[in-house]
């Protein structure tokens, strides 16, 4: 005899709720464990995204243009032309939302009480403003107004470093073409901060022609940086930048510039899965129990239902769909769970207890939680898939009671 699905699946529902208390207890165990893999996932999604920007902003970009040799040795020597021609078109192409040709070279900046080694940036302002330097960092004084700004701008750490303050002067010194020092004073007339110490004892921007100037350049630059929509997704613009750059030119994403941040990303990936399965597996144990107890509670039951003529196809179908409504209300109530909690945190968790670790991975302060609908969907679907595996057994066991040995048992 073939039952019907509603007809089955209204049995399933019945007996589910024989014992109340069995199953509101495993509903629970599903709905805290769906809700534990979405929102620990959420935080490593945001601890991750957080050192992976924290990193593109100290490269930054999400990919850069230089002479094929500047890599090894960041010289004001391995230079390269400013963009032009086909390169010049690639910058403009969809999916770039900006880039800055810059001046980079190591230098050493000397107040009147203390020197430091730094790295100076001869920037334009109006480009750099929209790819690696955010207006709302500065803390006091002014940006840059112009490429030819023979202003300074340092960071709030660096400035305390070398205890001096907004409005005063100081040397930057660094090595012309020729391998003679070149220096020149500057006003400090910026002071910003970042999310990270590190960043703003290292850079100082000054404007790109000033710069140029002081090391007898030319137009000449040190890289192109560009930023795309995406920094997972680089395959818009991408590969056409690396035509148009040529052989003569090196081109190279955020992931060859810094390969400890393309493993932590991939980690995150991997640890996100892994993750889901573990704590699944923990829950499987439960699901798995909880059927098995509820087949042995009814087996005189099924074997009357099998002595009626009920296939025992039509027993398997019943159990697991028992395990499916078990594992739909807990994956619905613990997604609403995770979006009820995530999302009052999406604006920031402060970890300033543990700044000092946090700044060893590229960290900020501030923790924000990611939370991402295909990784809702990802759990979804495995807590789906492996609890009804796991399901399988108890109800392969219910179909195959023997049904004169079911009716007889006391």
């Amino acid at each position: 005899m073939s039952i019907p699905l509603k007809i089955i699946s209204v049995l399933a529902w019945r007996n589910l709720w024989r014992n109340y208390r069995r199953t509101s207890i495993m509903l629970l165990a599903i709905v805290v464990g769906v809700w534990a893999m979405i929102f620990m996932n959420a935080l490593m999604i945001g601890m991750v995204d957080g050192m992976v920007k924290g990193g593109i902003r100290n490269l930054p970009g999400h990919a850069q243009i230089h002479h094929p040799a500047y890599r090894d040795d960041p010289s004001v020597v391995n230079n390269m032309p400013a963009p032009a021609g086909d390169l010049l078109k690639a910058l403009g192409s969809d999916g770039v939302l900006g880039w800055s040709a810059r001046v980079r070279v190591p230098a050493v900046i000397s107040s009147e009480r203390d020197s430091r080694g730094v790295i100076l940036l001869g920037v334009d302002p109006v480009r750099e403003a929209g790819v690696g330097f955010d207006l709302s960092d500065l803390v006091d004084g002014r940006f840059l107004e112009a490429a030819d700004d023979t202003g300074l701008v340092v960071g709030a750490k660096l400035l305390q470093r070398l205890e001096t303050r907004l409005g005063k002067r100081v040397v930057v010194m660094s090595q012309d073409p020729h391998n003679n020092v070149a220096e020149r004073g500057f006003r400090i007339v910026g002071v910003y901060s970042a999310e990270l110490d590190s960043q703003e004892e290292t850079f100082i921007y000054a404007g790109r022609e000033t710069v140029q100037k002081m090391l007898e350049m030319g137009s000449a630059i040190s890289e192109v940086a560009i930023l795309g929509q995406d920094y997972r997704d680089l395959s818009v613009w991408y590969p056409a930048l690396e035509q148009a750059a040529g052989s003569g030119l090196e081109v190279r994403d955020w992931r060859e510039l810094d390969a400890f941040l393309d493993t932590m990303l991939g980690v995150q990936d991997g640890m996100a899965l892994v993750l889901i399965v573990i704590i699944f597996i923990a829950l499987s144990f439960g699901l798995v129990n909880t059927m098995v107890m509820a087949v042995f509670e009814r087996i005189r039951e099924i074997g009357l239902m099998q002595a009626l003529g009920m296939r025992p196809s039509s027993i398997l179908y019943q159990v697991l769909v028992e395990a499916f409504i078990l594992l739909v209300l807990g994956l619905v109530l613990g997604n609403l769970l995770a979006l009820l909690t995530i999302a009052p945190l999406e604006s920031g968790i402060d970890i300033s207890g543990i700044a000092d670790g946090a700044e060893m991975f590229g960290m900020s302060t501030v923790l924000y939680p990611a939370l991402r609908a295909g990784d809702m969907v990802m759990a979804s679907v495995i807590v789906m898939v492996l609890g009804l595996l796991s399901s399988f057994l108890p109800a392969w066991r219910a179909a195959h009671i023997n049904p004169v040995e079911a009716i007889n048992k006391i």
